[in-house]
């Protein structure tokens, strides 16, 4: 897949799960941007991107897609085209909208047609005013792209664990062309992670298997959505994995806090930590566990895994756990 990948005129999407949840993922996704030398900024009149909504069906098709037609004319008008969401879910939705406002003549009329009858002409979206595939990039792909340079600026050995990978159906599974390193076998993570001197397992037993949150099932399917999970979780455990590597912060959360569930009911004691790719590169690049990567946020411990690493912490920072 040929795609450019921008490294100037960004707005970097915030998503609603990482900011509610996972708020280190934005802190090393920033921390990673300003070593590199990204130039990004923050629009503090972004929207949601109605992921989860849409998924729930609580949000149409036509209104995400203009809530879209929204947030894409604010960041033109911003000189900064180029969207770069750190959720695989906000990257899909994003390039969906994009699409369907490119090519649907009769839907892009009748978004603009709305925002004129609510004085907010400025807001209209022209055919052609986002290309999705090259101006909705995920962070992740932005952090591949320059994985070259990262050695540069290492400051912690993260040799001697055992990582896996899990890249996610948004990634992986909607815009198939758009997709870096592959969809049979993704690959993106553990690119990154070679790179950085910490070589993943690569393929699996249920690697490209979904986490099983399914947005909606997570809470209306519960038991089924754990059923899949467990299944995810089996064979990671099957291989001894200390850590897993995730792009989604749905698929982060599907995973970090509901472990202990799944452990409970399964009766596996094996602790496995999980972090964002930019988590990951921002530890290696000395970010503090917790200022940074936000780590007393999660479910599942982290310090062990920094024991096993011989990297230092102040447990006094985190603030949430006994």
């Amino acid at each position: 897949m040929n795609k450019f990948i921008h490294d100037k005129d960004i707005t970097l999407f915030r998503s609603c799960l990482v900011s509610a949840e996972y708020p280190g993922i934005e802190a090393s996704t920033k921390y990673i941007f300003d070593k590199l030398g990204i130039e990004y900024v923050i629009d503090r009149n972004q929207s949601c991107c109605t992921g989860l909504g849409h998924y729930y069906d609580i949000f149409d098709e036509l209104s995400t897609t203009a809530l879209a037609a929204r947030n894409f004319s604010h960041a033109i008008k911003n000189n900064h085209k180029h969207y770069v969401p750190m959720c695989a879910t906000c990257y899909a939705i994003l390039k969906n909208a994009a699409v369907i406002l490119n090519e649907k003549d009769d839907v892009r009329e009748e978004i603009n047609k709305s925002f004129r009858e609510n004085g907010l002409e400025d807001l209209q979206y022209h055919k052609g005013d986002i290309d999705p595939v090259n101006d909705i990039t995920h962070a992740a792909e932005i952090i591949y792209a320059h994985r070259d340079e990262l050695s540069k600026y290492k400051k912690v050995d993260l040799s001697g664990i055992k990582i896996a990978t899990h890249h996610g159906c948004h990634y992986c599974k909607v815009h198939y062309h758009d997709t870096l390193e592959g969809v049979r076998d993704p690959e993106l993570l553990d690119k990154i992670c070679e790179a950085i001197g910490a070589p993943t397992i690569g393929w699996y037993d249920h690697k490209k298997l979904t986490c099983g949150c399914g947005f909606r099932q997570r809470y209306a399917n519960r038991d089924l959505s754990l059923e899949v999970s467990t299944d995810k979780f089996e064979s990671l455990y099957n291989e001894d994995v200390d850590l897993l590597i995730v792009m989604c912060p749905n698929c982060h959360l599907q995973f970090d806090r509901y472990e202990k569930v799944i452990q409970n009911q399964t009766n596996h004691k094996k602790h496995m930590a999980v972090l964002n790719i930019a988590q990951l590169v921002a530890l290696y690049m000395g970010a503090d566990p917790y200022k940074v990567l936000g780590i007393q946020t999660h479910t599942i411990r982290v310090e062990p895994l920094l024991d096993k690493l011989g990297i230092e912490y102040d447990d006094r920072e985190d603030k949430i756990h006994d």
